[in-house]
C-alpha cells in the first residue's frame, strides 16, 4: 500500500511539472491590467507623470500608423476589433532608463543654475526612444508561446514584451517584430517570476539549491560611492546602461573620483539608487534632488501612496541563500536585483531577475 501511495505521489508531481511546462503566455496574463501607453507627442514631463501615476517603469509609445519605422524595425499595430482597420502603431518603448539617460546627457551635469531640467523634460518622448539599449527594440510575445520559450526570451535580458490578446497566429515561439491586434497587455520578467513563485512544488528541486551552486550570481559589479551626487549616479547609469547601482562606502584611504563608476566588489554596501527612484519624484522635487548626495537622496525619496516604507531597506542575500528565498524576496519587495554580500556586509555579487529566470529554465529543461 505504501509503495502505491509513493507511486501516486511521484505521478502527481510529474503531472504538475508537465502542467507547468505546458503553460502558455496567455495563462500568465490573467491578472495583468490594461496597457499603460503614452502618445508620441507627450513631453518627457508628462511621460514621467504617467509612469509615476501607474507605478510602471516603462510604457509603449503610440503614434499614427504608416509614418514611423518601429524600434528595431518592428511593426506593432493596434487595430479596430470590429473592422480590422489599423488605429495606431507602437513605435517603441520608453523606460525610466531612457529618461535618466536623457537627463544625464550633456555637459552641464552639475545640477547647478546652468542645468535646465525643465527644458530637458519638455522634449517629445518620441525623440528619446533608444537612448538605452532596451529601447532600441520593441517585442511582442504571442499568447500561444510556451512558458519555456517565453523564459528563454527573458533569460537573455529582455525585460518586457507586449502580448496581443486576440492574436490568431499559432505555433509561435520566441518574440515577434510584426503583429496587429485590437488589444495588448504587457508581460514582464516580474510577472513570470510571480507565476513561478505560485508553483513552488513544481520547482522544489531548483528552488532549494543555493544561488552559488546554480551559478546565478554575477560578480562584476559597477557601483558609485557614498560621496557621489545624484546627478553623478544619473550620468553613471546612462554611461553603463544600468537601471540601478549599488552605493558602496567611500574609503578615506583611497583617492577616487566620486563622480565616476567604481568597482564595487569587496566594498561595504550602504545603499542602492535606481532609475525607478527618480520616477517617484515630481519635476520640482527632482530638480532639488539632483545636487544631493546619493545617500541623502535615498532617505528623502517620497514614500507617498505608491511607495512602501520597506522599499528603502537593502534587499540582500548570501552565496549560500536558497534560490527560492532570493526569488521570494525579489517578488515580495518588487526589486529587480538582489545584492549578494558576505557575512561582513561586503558586496560580492548580484542576482538579477534575468539570472533567476535563466537558472530556473535550465533546471526545467534538465528535468524533462
Amino acid at each position: 500500500m505504501q509503495a502505491v501511495k509513493e507511486s501516486n505521489l511521484r505521478s502527481s508531481s510529474f503531472s504538475e511539472k508537465l502542467r507547468l511546462k505546458d503553460t502558455k503566455v496567455r495563462d500568465l496574463m490573467v491578472e495583468n491590467r490594461r496597457l499603460v501607453e503614452v502618445p508620441y507627442t507627450a513631453s518627457l514631463a508628462l511621460t514621467l507623470n504617467a509612469l509615476m501615476a501607474n507605478r510602471v517603469a516603462a510604457a509603449p509609445v503610440a503614434a499614427p500608423p504608416g509614418h514611423w519605422i518601429g524600434a528595431g524595425g518592428s511593426m506593432i499595430m493596434e487595430s479596430d476589433k470590429q473592422t480590422g482597420v489599423i488605429r495606431k502603431q507602437y513605435i517603441g518603448m520608453v523606460t525610466m532608463l531612457d529618461i535618466v539617460a536623457h537627463i544625464g546627457d550633456g555637459d552641464k551635469l552639475d545640477g547647478g543654475d546652468d542645468f535646465d531640467l525643465d527644458k530637458k523634460m519638455s522634449v517629445p518622448v518620441s525623440s528619446i526612444i533608444g537612448h538605452s539599449l532596451e529601447g532600441l527594440s520593441l517585442w511582442t510575445l504571442n499568447p500561444n508561446t510556451g512558458i519555456l520559450d517565453c523564459m528563454e526570451v527573458f533569460s537573455k535580458g529582455i525585460h518586457r514584451a507586449l502580448v496581443p490578446l486576440d492574436s490568431h497566429m499559432e505555433n509561435i515561439s520566441g518574440v515577434e517584430l510584426m503583429e496587429a491586434s485590437s488589444c495588448y497587455r504587457m508581460l514582464t520578467q516580474m510577472d513570470v517570476l510571480k507565476f513561478l513563485k505560485s508553483h513552488p512544488s513544481d520547482l522544489e528541486g531548483v528552488l532549494s539549491r543555493t544561488v552559488s551552486e546554480l551559478k546565478a550570481v554575477t560578480d562584476i559589479i559597477f557601483a558609485v560611492t557614498s560621496e557621489a551626487k545624484v546627478i553623478d549616479a544619473v550620468k553613471c547609469m546612462r554611461v553603463a546602461s544600468l537601471n540601478a547601482l549599488p552605493v558602496v562606502e567611500s574609503s578615506p584611504e583611497v583617492e577616487e573620483d566620486h563622480s565616476q563608476l567604481v568597482n564595487g566588489y569587496g566594498r561595504k554596501l550602504v545603499g542602492t539608487i535606481s532609475a525607478t527612484d527618480l520616477r517617484e519624484c515630481s519635476i520640482d522635487r527632482l530638480k532639488a534632488c539632483l545636487p544631493l548626495n546619493v545617500i541623502e537622496f535615498t532617505q528623502k525619496v517620497p514614500k507617498g501612496p505608491f511607495k512602501m516604507e520597506t522599499e528603502r531597506e537593502l534587499v540582500t542575500c548570501f552565496l549560500d541563500s536558497r534560490l527560492g528565498e532570493v526569488m521570494e524576496n525579489a517578488v515580495d519587495r518588487h526589486v529587480h536585483r538582489v545584492w549578494v554580500v558576505d557575512p561582513a556586509g561586503l558586496l560580492i555579487g548580484l542576482v538579477s531577475l534575468t539570472d533567476m529566470i535563466r537558472v530556473i529554465r535550465a533546471a526545467l529543461i534538465s528535468e524533462a
